[in-house]
């Protein structure tokens, strides 16, 4: 048994993912009065983001539960200690993060959110779980959070927030990343300039498209 497939995380993650499949985004009058074209703009700017991602502050935004699983594995498997998470969202992919570090023997996850009801969700959540005292719950813009204070090596990057700024804060974290070090970008296909930076190996990275929604990146430096 591991903190994944056990109590109290596993009874708990199948409540959150059944609640994400019962509520779509798309469903939501705010949404549905965008026009896919609308869409796709929010979604790739690095100053209209905000916009998009308020409409969306009562969704959960989760990861797959396939990804979930991946997250966790690849923590498991790099012996992942320090983590850092761009868009904490519920905190669903937190909790996978975090059971890993649990299973690690332990370590400090740093998880970004600029929407503060989003933060108290995943923050109950987390308590739920019995993994808050691995997470380090920063609010605000992750362009200002996760500038400062992060730990001297870092084991694994999730990027999850808004796309535009996949880039960015990659910037803000290579420096720290350690060889070998994993980065899971999720539906990095909307952001191009990203894919682009860490298709490119005499940008230090080598990566493989992973499924049908992630980026999967290891920086060799």
């Amino acid at each position: 048994m591991t903190t994944l497939t056990n109590s109290p995380l596993s009874p708990l993650l199948d409540r959150l993912f059944e609640e994400e499949a019962a509520s779509s985004p798309l469903s939501s009058p705010v949404m549905a009065a965008l026009s896919p074209e609308d869409r796709a703009r929010l979604m790739q700017s690095k100053t209209a983001y905000r916009e998009l991602y308020g409409r969306l502050k009562d969704f959960p935004l989760a990861v797959s539960r396939e990804t979930g699983a991946l997250l966790y594995m690849l923590a498991r498997a790099c012996g992942a200690r320090t983590i850092v998470e761009f868009g904490t969202s519920f905190g669903i992919s937190t909790l996978h993060l975090a059971a890993a570090l649990r299973d690690n023997g332990g370590g400090r996850l740093i998880t970004s959110e600029f929407e503060l009801s989003k933060v108290a969700r995943a923050r109950e959540n987390l308590k739920s779980g019995g993994l808050l005292d691995l997470v380090e719950l920063r609010e605000g813009d992750a362009l200002q959070t996760l500038s400062v204070n992060l730990p001297e090596t870092i084991d694994l990057l999730l990027l999850d927030g808004a796309k535009a700024l996949y880039p960015d804060i990659l910037s803000l974290v290579e420096g720290r990343l350690r060889p070998g070090a994993l980065i899971v970008a999720d539906n990095a296909d909307h952001s191009p300039d990203y894919l682009a930076r860490v298709r490119s190996p005499a940008n230090g990275y080598m990566t493989v498209p992973f499924a049908e929604d992630v980026e999967l990146s290891m920086w060799i430096g």
